[in-house]
């Protein structure tokens, strides 16, 4: 059982920068995708980016690319999330979720992709 816990959301006005935390248990040993996703209220759940855990490989949403970055901290068995130049259209609660099954890495914005889900960060970027 893989259980997520983010940390790091606030609110910051527009250009300021927030680092997002996913702490994962049992992650070295089950998970091997690990992703960030967003939901804006009265929107759907968007793909922000995705890790692949034992080769490093990074996937980002167009929305975000150039300004937002994963990475993974295997001894803390924490996932990051940088953003930069944070925009009012980045506000969202921000889930982070974890594959523990083998799968195509290229689906990695797709909800069903993932069988683990954190309860969320709040993310306000104020104009």
């Amino acid at each position: 059982q893989v259980q997520l816990v983010e940390s790091g959301g606030g609110s910051v006005q527009a250009g300021g920068s927030l680092r997002l935390s996913c702490a994962a248990s049992e992650y070295t040993l089950s998970a091997n995708l690990m992703a960030w996703f967003r939901q804006a209220p009265g929107k759907e759940r968007e793909g922000v980016a995705a890790i692949v855990i034992g080769g490093g490989s990074t996937y980002y949403g167009d929305s975000v690319k150039g300004r937002f970055t994963i990475s993974r901290d295997n001894a803390k068995n924490t996932v990051y999330l940088q953003m930069n130049s944070l925009k009012p259209e980045d506000t969202a609660m921000y889930y982070c979720a974890a594959r523990t099954y083998s799968g195509l890495d290229l689906w990695w914005f797709l909800q069903r992709s993932y069988n683990y889900w954190g309860q969320g960060t709040q993310v306000t970027v104020s104009s």
